[in-house]
C-alpha cells in the first residue's frame, strides 16, 4: 500500500510540475514465485513500483488459491511500472534473466506447474522485438546447452494479486529469506549465473 501512495503522489507531483511530464511504461514478467521477481526490480533506479498478479489464463479475477493449483492457465506475474528515461526495457530484460532458470520447462526452482513457468509478456510491438532480440541473444551466447524454455507471449489482463502478497520480501523479511533458501532459489541462481 506504502509504495501504491508513493507512486500516486510521484504522478501528483509530475503532474503540477510546469514543463515535466509523467511518461511511464510497463513490462510485466513470470519467473516463479512472484514475491522473488519484486525485490530485483525494486532496487533498480527508474522503477517507479512493482505489483504482484497474475496473467495469462482463462478465469477473470483468479485467486491465489486457484491459480496456485494450475487450473486456469494463469501465471504468477510481476508487473513492473517504470520510468524509461532512467531505465531502459532491455535492462529490464537483463535483470529478469539473471533471476529465473530460463532452461527449466517445468516451472521455477522448488515451484512446479505451468504456473510457475517463466515468461517474458510483451505488452507492444517494440517490447516483443526486444525480447526476441534478447532471447536470441541468450540462445546464441553458447552459455546453455540446453534449449531456453522461457516464453515470449503477448500480454493479456493482468490481476493483482491478494494484498498479503504484495511486498512480502519487505513486510516478511525472515519467512521471505527461508523461503528463497529452502526453494533452492539463489543456490540455483549461483549455479546457472555465477557470482
Amino acid at each position: 500500500m506504502d509504495k501504491l501512495i508513493a507512486s500516486f503522489l510521484g504522478y501528483c507531483c509530475l503532474f503540477l510540475s510546469p514543463g515535466i511530464q509523467a511518461e511511464t511504461e510497463s513490462a510485466m514478467f513470470a519467473g516463479g514465485c512472484f514475491w522473488c521477481l519484486e525485490k530485483p526490480f525494486d532496487q533498480m533506479a527508474g522503477v517507479i513500483s512493482t505489483i504482484s498478479g497474475y496473467s495469462g489464463g482463462g478465469v477473470d479475477n483468479p485467486t491465489y488459491k486457484q491459480v496456485s493449483s494450475g487450473g486456469t492457465g494463469h501465471k504468477e506475474v510481476v508487473r513492473v511500472t517504470y520510468d524509461p528515461a532512467q531505465v531502459s526495457y532491455e535492462r529490464l530484460l537483463e535483470v529478469f534473466w539473471v533471476n529465473i532458470d530460463p532452461i527449466d520447462g517445468g516451472g521455477q526452482f522448488c515451484d512446479r506447474g505451468s504456473q510457475y513457468t517463466s515468461a517474458i509478456f510483451y505488452i507492444n510491438e517494440a517490447q516483443r522485438k526486444l525480447a526476441e532480440n534478447s532471447f536470441n541473444a541468450l540462445v546464441n551466447s553458447g552459455r546453455f546447452k540446453q534449449p531456453i524454455e522461457t516464453q515470449l507471449l503477448q500480454a493479456s489482463e493482468f490481476y493483482s494479486s491478494e494484498d498479503y502478497h504484495q511486498d512480502y520480501y519487505l513486510k516478511n523479511p525472515l519467512r521471505y529469506k527461508y523461503y528463497r533458501y529452502s526453494c533452492g532459489r539463489d543456490a540455483r541462481l549461483q549455479k546457472v549465473w555465477g557470482s
